[in-house]
């Protein structure tokens, strides 16, 4: 698809807004003033930072009062999240809905999970809805991030005390049996520094059988500054989440209509505890900048899943602590064509444990409406110790050669490494008729330089250009590397865990344009882009057992655009839109399955990537007490399968894709007085029936129903 065809599928939700600019009379600019800091970690201007940051700011997400992150990630262009239970995600930033490690999720630059130790629900370990901000770095991240930073970077920013003492406690009911209570308090600056505190606590029964969720959040961020050059930032946080989960229960098509209610996968559930806390340490030195930030992990997970009930019934059991220190020293030549000089180095060591046990399930039914309803514990099938270890060096710099062109380059060493023993006696496990191939105790080390080079160039105050050139990587988990699958053949098995030995990590190089800025009263920024991908890392799926297996398959390339603006029509109303336009294709990938059927999918589009993406939002605050926002999600369609192919029947009737949804969301707030307000959300006002996910089981089509109609309302108290 040429990128001249991808412009015009933007048009239909660009139009109203373009018409709406073109009316207006050019009016003053101000100028491009907006700070980022997810690049290098500190301030920055973004009109300055070659690469295409997103963001979010504390009231977008007071107003939008989040349940799920999908619900405030997609109002960034080329952002996609799906649900699968609870706060559980997967997300498609120019790449297809993924469970793979594909992304760096950050809390205030931190990463939230060890990268050998990568959960693609991680996000819910992160108190979002009570977040100072979030920034989304579309694409590989700058020369500060290594290994994940492919697809992106989610960096959630934590909350700051602000001068004064003050907090707020907030209650909301809602369908299904939702409960939420949020608490906030600061202390304001004081003699010790400024203390910041929140609390999150949550419950829903699901409004599919057997989904209920909790969780119990705790935040907290002192800020001290002891002297004028000197500041120290202090961060803990604590998630405990304990929820049913079907991986939203995929459904065969005529449940998925008459019943969506119902839940296959019932005896499947997710029990996670998270712990962090880091203390930021930075001394000014003149036009030098010293910054030292140990910190420390804990995460836990009992986990039941679903995903593997029809091919390889576990238990999972993990658990991974992390030491670390991130440490740079930023040297400004503000005489010298405004350079800036940044090197550091990153340290981590994360030594883990996985004990799985294989599950003996009672079931009714077949194929894809086979009904799981129990279970009891069968054998040990996994058991090891594995412990992640990283040294990364890198070097980031920016000098303006001319006034208005700013150019940044960099490049981060990444040596990283696994050591892993198994306690698991011999060279495969059985249970039942399943063999589990075994990894010998053994080392594993990868390295990668990654270069990144980057330019801006201000156009005028009120626009600027920007290109960059970043190559990024990622290396296999340790659950790809050292727990190869499983097999009914004990050779085929041990044959399995001896090539998963062999992975390589991802290589990915990304090519980006893009201009932003004011222009008629709109905010604007468009970008360009081209990502390819070497030894793309890939689930495929054994055809006999429906076992999932990881292998690298050769090149896959993903391009697109991407849109935002945003605009007052009049002094009370604001329209904002969020569009993108990607394709997501194999460019090399043949070989044969572990069936030993041949494929051949280049030329395909990959499966669950969506073409289409887009969030537009109608926001109408007529006083400072009122506000209402009218929002519309669509989702375009995708192959179900990456053969682009299929006999069973989708919901496009005959093929193996599915047609995409829109969705329609209401809020609004209304203030009673200085400290008290009342709330209120409607998801999905048309009751509309679609699929958050589909895909292909037992070689049926299978969907998994999005959340129906849903009320919430509230009452939140401020002092």
């Amino acid at each position: 698809m040429k990128f001249k065809n991808a412009l015009l599928s933007l048009a239909p939700l660009s139009l109203p807004m373009l018409a709406a600019i073109a009316a207006d009379k050019i009016a003053p600019q101000q100028e491009l003033a907006e700070v980022v800091i997810t690049a290098t970690r500190e301030p920055e201007l973004l009109k300055e930072t070659p690469a295409s940051i997103g963001v979010i700011t504390s009231e977008s997400l007071k107003l939008t009062a989040p349940a799920h992150p999908q619900q405030i990630l997609t109002q960034i262009p080329g952002v996609g999240v799906s649900v699968t239970n609870g706060e559980g995600h997967t997300t498609a930033i120019r790449q297809p809905f993924t469970t793979s490690p594909l992304y760096l999720f950050l809390e205030d630059g931190i990463g939230v999970r060890p990268t050998g130790f990568f959960n693609h629900n991680s996000l819910y370990e992160l108190n979002i809805p009570m977040a100072g901000g979030i920034e989304v770095t579309r694409g590989p991240g700058s020369a500060l991030y290594g290994s994940d930073a492919v697809g992106g970077v989610i960096n959630v920013l934590t909350k700051a005390s602000g001068p004064t003492p003050d907090g707020s406690i907030s209650t909301e009911f809602g369908s299904f049996g939702w409960l939420r209570g949020l608490a906030s308090i600061s202390t304001g600056d004081t003699r010790f520094g400024a203390l910041h505190g929140d609390v999150n606590i949550t419950h829903t029964d699901g409004w599919r059988d057997h989904t209920a969720y909790d969780r119990q959040s705790g935040n907290m961020r002192w800020d001290w500054r002891l002297n004028d050059e000197t500041r120290l930032k202090t961060i803990a946080g604590f998630t405990s989440i304990n929820q049913q989960t079907g991986a939203n229960s995929p459904l065969p098509r005529d449940l998925y209509r008459s019943s969506p209610k119902t839940n296959l996968f019932t005896p499947a559930y997710r029990k996670v505890e998270a712990f962090r806390f880091s203390s930021e340490y930075e001394r000014q030195f003149g036009n030098g900048l010293l910054s030292i930030t140990p910190y420390f992990r804990n995460n836990t997970m009992d986990l039941n899943g679903s995903y593997n009930f029809s091919s390889d019934p576990r238990i999972e059991k993990t658990e991974s602590q992390s030491y670390g220190l991130l440490s740079k020293w930023r040297q400004d030549f503000p005489d010298f064509k405004r350079a800036r000089v940044i090197v550091g180095v990153d340290f981590e060591n994360s030594p883990g444990t996985r004990r799985e046990d294989a599950l003996n399930l009672t079931k009714t039914g077949t194929g894809a409406y086979t009904n799981y309803t129990g279970f009891t514990v069968g054998k040990r099938v996994y058991d090891y110790d594995v412990t992640f270890q990283s040294i990364s060096p890198y070097l980031h710099t920016e000098i303006s050669p001319l006034e208005k062109l700013r150019i940044t380059a960099g490049a981060r060493y990444d040596s990283l490494g696994y050591d892993f023993q198994n306690n698991l006696q011999g060279r495969s496990s059985i249970n039942g008729t399943n063999y589990y191939g075994q990894a010998d105790s053994t080392s594993k080390s990868f390295q990668r330089l990654s270069p990144k080079i980057g330019a801006t160039y201000e156009l005028h105050k009120t626009a600027s250009l920007y290109a960059s050139y970043n190559q990024g990587f990622r290396i296999p988990s340790e659950s790809q590397l050292f727990r190869g699958g499983s097999n009914t053949n004990r050779t085929n098995a041990q044959s399995r865990a001896d090539n998963a030995l062999l992975l390589k990590p991802i290589k990915a190089d990304q090519v980006e344009i893009g201009i932003r800025g004011k222009l008629l009263g709109a905010d604007y920024s468009l970008a360009a882009y081209e990502l390819v991908k070497r030894d793309d890392l890939v689930s495929q799926k054994d055809a006999a057992t429906n076992a999932s297996f990881s292998q690298n398959a050769g090149k896959t390339e993903s391009r697109g655009l991407e849109l935002s603006l945003g605009r007052d029509l009049v002094k009370t109303l604001k329209l904002e839109t969020a569009l993108s336009y990607a394709t997501h294709e194999y460019k090399e990938w043949k070989g044969k399955d572990a069936s030993g059927n041949a494929f051949d999918y280049a030329g395909n589009q990959m499966a669950a990537a969506p073409h289409f993406m887009g969030n537009t939002r109608l926001t109408w605050t007529p006083t400072t007490a009122v506000s209402a926002q009218f929002e519309w999600v669509r989702i375009g369609g995708y192959f179900l399968q990456d053969s682009n192919t299929g006999s069973t029947v989708g919901v496009d009737k005959g093929t193996a894709k599915t047609n995409g949804y829109d969705l329609f969301n209401f809020r609004t707030s209304y203030a009673l007085c200085r400290s008290a307000s009342i709330f209120g959300r409607v998801m999905n006002i048309a009751d509309k029936r679609y699929a958050d996910s589909a895909s292909i089981s037992s070689n049926t089509a299978v969907y998994a129903p999005g959340l129906p109609r849903t009320f919430y309302a509230g009452l939140e108290v401020k002092w």
